[in-house]
Protein backbone atom coordinates (compact mmCIF):
# COMPACT_ATOMS: atom_id res chain seq x y z
CA UNK A 1 0.00 0.00 0.00
CA UNK A 2 1.85 3.39 -1.21
CA UNK A 3 1.46 6.55 1.19
CA UNK A 4 -1.32 8.04 -0.60
CA UNK A 5 -3.93 5.20 -0.18
CA UNK A 6 -2.28 5.17 3.53
CA UNK A 7 -3.53 8.74 3.73
CA UNK A 8 -7.13 8.14 2.13
CA UNK A 9 -7.65 5.41 4.64
CA UNK A 10 -6.95 7.63 7.67
CA UNK A 11 -9.00 10.39 6.68
CA UNK A 12 -11.75 7.97 5.78
CA UNK A 13 -11.33 6.64 8.88
CA UNK A 14 -11.39 10.22 10.92
CA UNK A 15 -14.62 11.00 9.00
CA UNK A 16 -16.63 7.88 10.66
CA UNK A 17 -15.31 8.36 13.67
CA UNK A 18 -16.25 11.94 14.01
CA UNK A 19 -19.87 10.92 12.79
CA UNK A 20 -19.72 8.23 15.79
CA UNK A 21 -18.85 11.58 18.24
CA UNK A 22 -21.53 13.45 17.12
CA UNK A 23 -24.52 10.93 17.48
CA UNK A 24 -23.43 9.92 20.59
CA UNK A 25 -23.45 13.72 22.04
CA UNK A 26 -27.00 14.08 20.28
CA UNK A 27 -27.93 11.16 22.73
CA UNK A 28 -26.48 12.61 25.62
CA UNK A 29 -24.25 10.17 25.93
CA UNK A 30 -20.21 11.15 26.75
CA UNK A 31 -18.79 12.65 23.14
CA UNK A 32 -15.17 11.22 24.04
CA UNK A 33 -16.65 7.74 23.69
CA UNK A 34 -17.60 5.57 21.27
CA UNK A 35 -20.54 2.92 22.29
CA UNK A 36 -20.91 -0.03 20.09
CA UNK A 37 -24.70 -0.81 18.69
CA UNK A 38 -25.60 2.13 20.97
CA UNK A 39 -26.28 -0.94 23.58
CA UNK A 40 -26.87 -0.13 27.26
CA UNK A 41 -24.52 -2.90 28.00
CA UNK A 42 -22.12 -2.61 25.88
CA UNK A 43 -18.42 -1.83 26.90
CA UNK A 44 -17.40 1.74 25.93
CA UNK A 45 -14.22 2.00 23.75
CA UNK A 46 -12.02 4.71 23.92
CA UNK A 47 -11.20 7.07 21.19
CA UNK A 48 -7.81 7.03 19.25
CA UNK A 49 -6.61 10.09 17.69
CA UNK A 50 -4.85 9.88 14.11
CA UNK A 51 -2.62 12.87 12.68
CA UNK A 52 -3.49 12.33 8.83
CA UNK A 53 -0.62 14.17 8.16
CA UNK A 54 2.03 12.22 10.27
CA UNK A 55 1.72 8.10 8.93
CA UNK A 56 4.50 5.59 10.05
CA UNK A 57 4.15 2.14 9.51
CA UNK A 58 7.29 1.57 12.12
CA UNK A 59 6.15 -0.14 15.27
CA UNK A 60 10.38 -0.49 16.05
CA UNK A 61 10.91 1.78 19.46
CA UNK A 62 13.57 4.81 19.24
CA UNK A 63 17.01 2.94 20.58
CA UNK A 64 17.85 5.38 23.65
CA UNK A 65 21.21 6.65 24.20
CA UNK A 66 23.06 4.91 26.92
CA UNK A 67 23.39 7.08 30.18
CA UNK A 68 26.30 7.26 31.73
CA UNK A 69 26.86 5.97 35.03
CA UNK A 70 28.95 7.73 37.83
CA UNK A 71 28.49 5.53 40.45
CA UNK A 72 27.60 1.71 41.00
CA UNK A 73 27.37 0.33 44.43
CA UNK A 74 30.42 -1.30 45.39
CA UNK A 75 32.39 -0.59 42.38
CA UNK A 76 34.84 1.96 41.49
CA UNK A 77 35.85 2.47 37.60
CA UNK A 78 38.99 0.88 36.96
CA UNK A 79 41.76 3.43 36.28
CA UNK A 80 43.06 1.22 33.52
CA UNK A 81 40.25 0.57 31.18
CA UNK A 82 37.28 2.54 33.30
CA UNK A 83 35.14 -0.82 33.12
CA UNK A 84 33.54 -1.20 36.76
CA UNK A 85 35.70 -3.35 38.86
CA UNK A 86 34.99 -4.22 42.77
CA UNK A 87 35.79 -1.44 45.20
CA UNK A 88 38.34 -2.98 46.98
CA UNK A 89 40.66 -3.38 43.81
CA UNK A 90 40.70 0.21 43.79
CA UNK A 91 44.17 0.87 44.81
CA UNK A 92 46.18 -2.16 43.48
CA UNK A 93 48.91 -2.04 41.64
CA UNK A 94 48.98 -3.81 37.82
CA UNK A 95 51.72 -6.00 37.37
CA UNK A 96 53.00 -6.03 34.27
CA UNK A 97 53.77 -9.31 32.58
CA UNK A 98 56.39 -10.33 30.02
CA UNK A 99 54.41 -12.77 27.65
CA UNK A 100 57.06 -14.10 24.69
CA UNK A 101 55.51 -13.77 20.89
CA UNK A 102 57.21 -16.26 19.03
CA UNK A 103 55.41 -18.48 17.02
CA UNK A 104 56.87 -21.66 19.34
CA UNK A 105 55.35 -19.34 22.64
CA UNK A 106 51.99 -20.08 20.73
CA UNK A 107 48.86 -20.26 21.75
CA UNK A 108 48.90 -17.59 24.71
CA UNK A 109 47.19 -18.20 27.70
CA UNK A 110 45.38 -15.66 29.98
CA UNK A 111 46.53 -12.17 27.24
CA UNK A 112 42.48 -11.91 27.26
CA UNK A 113 42.63 -11.19 31.03
CA UNK A 114 44.92 -7.93 30.47
CA UNK A 115 43.87 -4.53 30.50
CA UNK A 116 46.57 -3.01 28.37
CA UNK A 117 48.64 -4.61 26.04
CA UNK A 118 51.80 -3.14 24.59
CA UNK A 119 53.13 -4.79 21.89
CA UNK A 120 57.36 -3.67 20.87
CA UNK A 121 60.42 -5.03 18.80
CA UNK A 122 62.74 -6.80 21.56
CA UNK A 123 65.37 -7.35 19.23
CA UNK A 124 66.84 -5.87 15.46
CA UNK A 125 67.34 -9.17 15.08
CA UNK A 126 65.07 -12.20 13.90
CA UNK A 127 63.26 -9.78 11.71
CA UNK A 128 62.85 -7.39 14.36
CA UNK A 129 60.93 -10.24 16.52
CA UNK A 130 58.42 -8.40 19.31
CA UNK A 131 57.20 -9.08 22.80
CA UNK A 132 53.53 -8.41 24.83
CA UNK A 133 53.58 -6.96 28.17
CA UNK A 134 50.34 -7.15 29.59
CA UNK A 135 48.99 -5.35 32.43
CA UNK A 136 46.50 -6.79 34.67
CA UNK A 137 44.80 -5.27 37.61
CA UNK A 138 42.84 -7.94 38.72
CA UNK A 139 46.12 -10.39 39.01
CA UNK A 140 43.97 -12.56 41.79
CA UNK A 141 42.03 -13.97 39.10
CA UNK A 142 45.17 -15.33 36.71
CA UNK A 143 44.97 -18.82 36.59
CA UNK A 144 47.56 -19.32 33.50
CA UNK A 145 49.69 -16.60 31.81
CA UNK A 146 51.71 -16.58 29.49
CA UNK A 147 54.22 -17.97 28.89
CA UNK A 148 56.47 -15.50 30.23
CA UNK A 149 60.25 -14.42 28.87
CA UNK A 150 62.96 -12.03 29.66
CA UNK A 151 62.06 -8.49 29.72
CA UNK A 152 64.02 -5.94 28.55
CA UNK A 153 65.10 -1.86 29.17
CA UNK A 154 61.97 -0.49 28.12
CA UNK A 155 60.07 -2.65 29.78
CA UNK A 156 61.09 -1.58 32.69
CA UNK A 157 60.29 2.18 32.32
CA UNK A 158 56.89 1.27 30.89
CA UNK A 159 56.23 -0.66 33.92
CA UNK A 160 57.28 1.97 36.03
CA UNK A 161 55.04 4.68 34.69
CA UNK A 162 52.10 2.57 35.87
CA UNK A 163 53.71 1.86 39.45
CA UNK A 164 53.23 -1.97 38.29
CA UNK A 165 55.38 -4.91 39.39
CA UNK A 166 57.30 -5.93 36.58
CA UNK A 167 56.72 -10.03 36.03
CA UNK A 168 59.79 -11.64 33.59
CA UNK A 169 62.28 -14.52 33.30
CA UNK A 170 65.75 -12.88 33.57
CA UNK A 171 66.95 -10.51 30.74
CA UNK A 172 70.41 -9.35 29.62
CA UNK A 173 72.47 -7.47 31.15
CA UNK A 174 71.37 -3.86 30.20
CA UNK A 175 68.27 -4.61 32.65
CA UNK A 176 70.82 -4.13 35.67
CA UNK A 177 70.86 -0.52 36.15
CA UNK A 178 66.88 -0.47 35.82
CA UNK A 179 66.07 -2.83 37.65
CA UNK A 180 68.28 -1.62 40.74
CA UNK A 181 65.94 2.05 40.25
CA UNK A 182 64.22 2.62 43.10
CA UNK A 183 60.86 3.04 41.50
CA UNK A 184 60.79 -0.95 40.45
CA UNK A 185 59.68 -3.67 42.14
CA UNK A 186 60.49 -7.02 40.00
CA UNK A 187 59.65 -10.43 40.04
CA UNK A 188 62.34 -12.71 38.00
CA UNK A 189 62.03 -16.30 36.81
CA UNK A 190 60.46 -19.57 39.36
CA UNK A 191 57.06 -19.18 37.98
CA UNK A 192 55.08 -22.53 37.40
CA UNK A 193 56.32 -24.98 34.61
CA UNK A 194 54.06 -26.86 32.56
CA UNK A 195 54.64 -29.87 30.49
CA UNK A 196 53.27 -29.08 27.20
CA UNK A 197 55.87 -30.63 24.75
CA UNK A 198 57.91 -27.78 24.36
CA UNK A 199 61.50 -26.58 25.27
CA UNK A 200 61.96 -25.61 28.42
CA UNK A 201 61.83 -21.74 27.46
CA UNK A 202 58.40 -21.83 26.79
CA UNK A 203 57.09 -23.63 29.49
CA UNK A 204 57.13 -21.14 31.99
CA UNK A 205 53.98 -19.67 33.11
CA UNK A 206 52.12 -17.02 36.02
CA UNK A 207 49.76 -18.37 38.32
CA UNK A 208 48.42 -16.54 41.12
CA UNK A 209 47.93 -19.81 43.41
CA UNK A 210 50.80 -22.37 43.56
CA UNK A 211 50.96 -24.74 41.48
CA UNK A 212 52.16 -28.45 41.54
CA UNK A 213 53.34 -30.12 38.12
CA UNK A 214 51.35 -32.98 37.89
CA UNK A 215 54.30 -35.31 35.79
CA UNK A 216 56.74 -34.41 37.75
CA UNK A 217 55.43 -33.39 41.02
CA UNK A 218 57.47 -30.28 41.37
CA UNK A 219 55.49 -27.09 43.33
CA UNK A 220 55.84 -23.71 42.68
CA UNK A 221 54.78 -20.77 44.40
CA UNK A 222 51.96 -18.45 42.11
CA UNK A 223 52.10 -14.75 42.08
CA UNK A 224 50.20 -13.95 45.60
CA UNK A 225 53.30 -16.16 47.35
CA UNK A 226 55.81 -14.32 45.64
CA UNK A 227 54.45 -10.83 45.97
CA UNK A 228 54.34 -11.46 49.85
CA UNK A 229 58.03 -12.75 49.79
CA UNK A 230 59.38 -10.21 48.56
CA UNK A 231 57.56 -7.44 50.85
CA UNK A 232 56.16 -5.39 47.65
CA UNK A 233 52.98 -3.65 48.33
CA UNK A 234 50.25 -4.65 46.67
CA UNK A 235 48.82 -1.21 47.22
CA UNK A 236 50.26 1.80 44.96
CA UNK A 237 52.99 3.88 46.47
CA UNK A 238 54.81 6.72 46.73
CA UNK A 239 56.40 6.37 42.80
CA UNK A 240 52.95 6.25 41.92
CA UNK A 241 51.90 9.22 39.61
CA UNK A 242 48.04 9.31 39.90
CA UNK A 243 45.80 7.89 37.34
CA UNK A 244 47.05 7.23 33.47
CA UNK A 245 43.78 8.16 31.23
CA UNK A 246 41.75 10.48 30.76
CA UNK A 247 38.06 8.93 29.74
CA UNK A 248 35.28 10.04 27.99
CA UNK A 249 31.80 9.87 29.73
CA UNK A 250 29.98 8.34 26.67
CA UNK A 251 31.48 7.19 22.99
CA UNK A 252 34.58 9.80 22.39
CA UNK A 253 33.43 10.99 18.68
CA UNK A 254 36.35 11.39 17.00
CA UNK A 255 35.27 11.58 13.63
CA UNK A 256 33.71 14.95 14.19
CA UNK A 257 37.55 15.99 14.09
CA UNK A 258 38.46 17.40 10.59
CA UNK A 259 41.75 15.10 10.57
CA UNK A 260 39.91 12.19 11.44
CA UNK A 261 39.82 9.06 8.67
CA UNK A 262 38.14 5.69 8.72
CA UNK A 263 40.53 3.10 9.47
CA UNK A 264 39.51 -0.65 9.82
CA UNK A 265 42.84 -2.60 9.17
CA UNK A 266 46.42 -1.57 10.98
CA UNK A 267 49.85 -3.07 9.54
CA UNK A 268 52.69 -2.67 11.72
CA UNK A 269 55.88 -2.95 10.45
CA UNK A 270 57.21 -6.23 12.44
CA UNK A 271 58.18 -8.20 9.78
CA UNK A 272 58.80 -11.58 11.73
CA UNK A 273 54.91 -11.97 13.10
CA UNK A 274 53.29 -9.50 10.69
CA UNK A 275 51.09 -8.18 13.55
CA UNK A 276 47.32 -6.75 12.28
CA UNK A 277 44.50 -5.20 13.79
CA UNK A 278 41.08 -5.69 12.18
CA UNK A 279 38.43 -3.51 12.97
CA UNK A 280 35.24 -5.29 13.79
CA UNK A 281 32.04 -3.36 13.26
CA UNK A 282 29.81 -5.50 15.08
CA UNK A 283 31.71 -5.62 18.20
CA UNK A 284 33.02 -2.24 17.41
CA UNK A 285 36.80 -3.67 18.68
CA UNK A 286 39.87 -3.96 17.05
CA UNK A 287 41.02 -7.53 16.54
CA UNK A 288 44.44 -8.44 16.82
CA UNK A 289 46.13 -10.80 14.42
CA UNK A 290 49.48 -12.31 13.86
CA UNK A 291 51.64 -14.77 11.87
CA UNK A 292 48.44 -14.51 9.35
CA UNK A 293 45.51 -15.43 11.39
CA UNK A 294 43.56 -14.24 13.93
CA UNK A 295 45.06 -14.32 17.91
CA UNK A 296 42.65 -16.41 19.98
CA UNK A 297 43.32 -17.05 23.57
CA UNK A 298 43.53 -21.00 24.60
CA UNK A 299 42.20 -19.78 27.96
CA UNK A 300 39.18 -18.62 27.24
CA UNK A 301 38.80 -19.38 23.08
CA UNK A 302 38.48 -15.58 22.28
CA UNK A 303 39.65 -13.44 19.87
CA UNK A 304 42.06 -10.71 21.54
CA UNK A 305 40.30 -7.36 21.16
CA UNK A 306 40.47 -3.65 22.25
CA UNK A 307 38.61 -0.75 22.12
CA UNK A 308 41.65 1.85 21.85
CA UNK A 309 44.39 1.53 19.93
CA UNK A 310 47.46 3.46 20.01
CA UNK A 311 50.85 3.99 17.87
CA UNK A 312 53.59 5.65 19.11
CA UNK A 313 56.51 6.52 16.61
CA UNK A 314 59.39 5.76 18.61
CA UNK A 315 63.24 5.90 17.89
CA UNK A 316 65.89 3.88 19.79
CA UNK A 317 69.17 3.16 19.97
CA UNK A 318 70.65 -0.36 19.70
CA UNK A 319 73.11 -1.66 22.03
CA UNK A 320 75.20 -3.76 20.40
CA UNK A 321 75.32 -6.12 17.62
CA UNK A 322 73.07 -9.03 18.85
CA UNK A 323 70.29 -6.54 18.55
CA UNK A 324 69.61 -5.26 22.26
CA UNK A 325 67.88 -1.92 22.22
CA UNK A 326 66.60 0.58 24.26
CA UNK A 327 63.61 2.90 23.10
CA UNK A 328 64.08 6.55 23.52
CA UNK A 329 61.26 6.78 25.43
CA UNK A 330 62.18 10.60 26.85
CA UNK A 331 63.61 12.12 24.30
CA UNK A 332 62.81 15.58 23.50
CA UNK A 333 61.89 15.45 19.93
CA UNK A 334 58.65 15.93 18.16
CA UNK A 335 56.48 12.49 18.77
CA UNK A 336 53.85 11.00 15.93
CA UNK A 337 51.22 8.57 16.45
CA UNK A 338 47.85 7.84 16.22
CA UNK A 339 45.09 7.42 18.41
CA UNK A 340 42.22 4.82 17.08
CA UNK A 341 38.64 3.66 17.97
CA UNK A 342 35.62 2.78 16.98
CA UNK A 343 36.87 2.58 13.76
CA UNK A 344 38.64 5.99 13.18
CA UNK A 345 41.80 7.32 13.13
CA UNK A 346 43.40 10.58 14.42
CA UNK A 347 46.87 11.93 14.46
CA UNK A 348 48.33 12.23 18.09
CA UNK A 349 51.46 13.53 19.51
CA UNK A 350 53.13 12.10 22.54
CA UNK A 351 55.55 13.11 25.49
CA UNK A 352 57.13 11.10 28.54
CA UNK A 353 59.22 13.59 30.76
CA UNK A 354 61.33 11.04 32.88
CA UNK A 355 62.08 7.11 32.79
CA UNK A 356 59.29 6.43 35.47
CA UNK A 357 57.38 9.24 34.36
CA UNK A 358 53.72 9.14 32.38
CA UNK A 359 53.46 8.81 28.76
CA UNK A 360 50.67 11.58 28.23
CA UNK A 361 48.79 11.89 24.45
CA UNK A 362 48.02 14.51 22.71
CA UNK A 363 45.58 15.31 20.20
CA UNK A 364 47.73 16.90 16.70
CA UNK A 365 44.99 19.23 16.01
CA UNK A 366 44.12 20.62 19.04
CA UNK A 367 46.81 20.08 21.69
CA UNK A 368 44.57 18.47 23.88
CA UNK A 369 44.59 15.24 25.67
CA UNK A 370 43.35 12.77 24.83
CA UNK A 371 39.80 11.33 26.08
CA UNK A 372 40.18 6.91 25.72
CA UNK A 373 36.80 5.08 25.44
CA UNK A 374 36.09 2.92 28.41
CA UNK A 375 37.81 -1.03 27.10
CA UNK A 376 40.91 -2.35 26.72
CA UNK A 377 44.18 -0.49 25.23
CA UNK A 378 46.49 -1.83 23.10
CA UNK A 379 49.77 0.38 22.23
CA UNK A 380 52.34 -0.17 20.07
CA UNK A 381 55.86 1.22 20.14
CA UNK A 382 56.32 1.39 16.36
CA UNK A 383 60.62 1.96 15.03
CA UNK A 384 60.75 6.02 13.95
CA UNK A 385 63.08 3.82 10.94
CA UNK A 386 60.01 2.15 9.93
CA UNK A 387 57.04 4.69 10.63
CA UNK A 388 56.73 5.00 7.18
CA UNK A 389 55.79 1.50 6.24
CA UNK A 390 52.90 1.35 8.71
CA UNK A 391 49.20 0.73 6.63
CA UNK A 392 46.79 2.21 7.95
CA UNK A 393 42.83 2.08 5.30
Amino acid sequence: MNLKKIKSFAILALSITSLAVMFAACKGKDPNIVYDNDGEDQEPVNVVSIDSDIISTNTEPEEEEEVYEETKEGCVRSELTNEWIDEALENQRPIACMVDNELTALDHYGVNQADVVYELMNSTANGRITRLMCLIKDWEKIEQLGSIRSTRTTNVMVAGEWNAILVHDGGPFYIDNYIGMPYCNNLSGGFARYSNGKPTEFTEYVTYENYTNPNTGKSYNGLGKRIEAAGYSKEYNKYYEGKHWNFAKGDNKIGEFADAKDVKNIELPFPHNKSQLKYNDEKQKYEYYEYGKAHIDALDNEVTSFTNVILECISFTELDKNGYLTYNVTDSTSHEGYYLTKGVAVPITWSKDKPEGITHYYYKSNGKEIELNTGKTYIAFVPADSWSQLILK
